[in-house]
């Protein structure tokens, strides 16, 4: 997905899609993919979905499949995140056109879909060597991150069939009861502090405000800049999204943004990233950027924060739960039960009402 700083990868090991099968049943679907042979290379990054770069010629897609082994119930729903696409890309055009969604097993082995391919810039852990670093750039960045999370959070929901796969009632009730019991499904361990954790999230949920489409893993690394960063030129991985509460999504864009000033706890917890370098917003400024221009109330942001770093706490312990089984043997997940403990901690910290920044 990027023409200046590469990302693909040579397929892993046990991570094969074949070939023959695949470039068949895009012959008879795509009608854009006709002339030449098919070549497959792997996205690296990431740690959930496996998303491959499909190449007939001059035509480019994406594909994404669910990881192999298995998986937590309703996570990884192909279909969900291929009828997301489809309903959002119309109003939001930073969202790919997916093509075409597959149940069928015996092409990539399970459910997928295969979308668009979007030319940009990706950013992560640090920037590509042609571009030249300053604050600025840190800066205009930031900004086109807050303003298409505010731009996503107006989009008109009524006028998509989003409602037929969302409950925005009760959103927050179920999110909190839904991601404990993905933990305790998932658990491998004790660690200390999560029946505190869990307790103070049951009895403190706020009153959630107007509820508006929200992507629900809105991070750095899930967007795309132009060459010129005037523009995001893409933001993926929208398998989360829903219609519910916008400061569920503020919190959980807050708790990936990482800060030079942050423990290594937090670091080594959420990862290194490119938004410790000076220029980029601080989360207070992220927060208040995003409070002028949606107009939105932000002073129940403690409790989101809280609930974000428990959630990602989660979701590290899931990927963690397939290492520990055995349905993985990818060595980046070997030691993430102690990015679950940290961010737990984290999340700890801003429960008890200790001032974030």
């Amino acid at each position: 997905m990027n023409v200046s700083f590469r990302d693909t990868i040579a397929v892993r090991k046990g991570e094969e899609l074949n070939e023959e099968i695949l470039q068949k049943f895009i012959r008879e679907n795509i009608v854009e993919a006709q002339i030449g042979d098919l070549e497959i290379e792997q996205f690296g990054a990431g740690h959930s979905n496996l998303t491959y770069l499909l190449r007939i010629g001059e035509w480019e897609a994406v594909l994404r499949r669910p990881p192999h082994g298995p998986v937590a119930k309703k996570a990884h729903d192909m279909k969900r995140e291929y009828t997301i696409l489809s309903n959002l890309h119309p109003f939001f055009p930073t969202a790919p056109r997916p093509y075409i969604f597959s149940n069928d097993h015996s092409i990539v082995g399970s459910p997928f879909f295969i979308m668009e391919r979007r030319k940009g810039i990706l950013l992560d852990k640090e920037f590509p060597l042609h571009v030249h670093y300053n604050k600025e750039l840190g800066r205009k960045i930031s900004e086109h991150m807050v303003d298409k999370l505010v731009e996503l959070h107006r989009v008109d929901f009524t006028k998509t069939e989003l409602l037929n796969i969302s409950q925005p009632n009760g959103f927050m009730e179920r999110q909190v009861a839904g991601w404990i019991k993905r933990f305790e499904h998932a658990k491998t361990e004790e660690i200390l502090g999560v029946d505190e954790l869990t307790s103070w999230l049951h009895t403190n949920i706020p009153v959630s405000p107007k509820p508006t489409i929200i992507h629900y893993d809105y991070k750095l690394n899930n967007a795309m800049f132009s060459e010129d960063f005037s523009q995001m030129a893409g933001l993926f991985d929208w398998e989360m999204t829903t219609i519910g509460d916008p400061l569920a999504d503020v919190g959980v864009a807050l708790s990936y943004w990482v800060e030079d000033g942050d423990s290594e706890e937090l670091k080594n917890g959420v990862g290194k990233s490119i938004t410790v370098k000076e220029g980029f917003f601080t989360r207070e400024e992220f927060l208040e950027d995003y409070a002028v221009k949606s107009g939105r109330d932000i002073s129940n942001i403690h409790f989101y924060l809280t609930f974000s770093y428990f959630k990602l706490a989660v979701i590290a312990q899931q990927i963690y739960f397939r290492y520990y089984n055995g349905q993985t043997n990818d060595e980046r997940f070997s030691t993430m039960n102690q990015s679950v403990a940290n961010l737990i901690q984290y999340a700890l910290y801003y429960s008890k009402g200790v001032s974030p920044w």
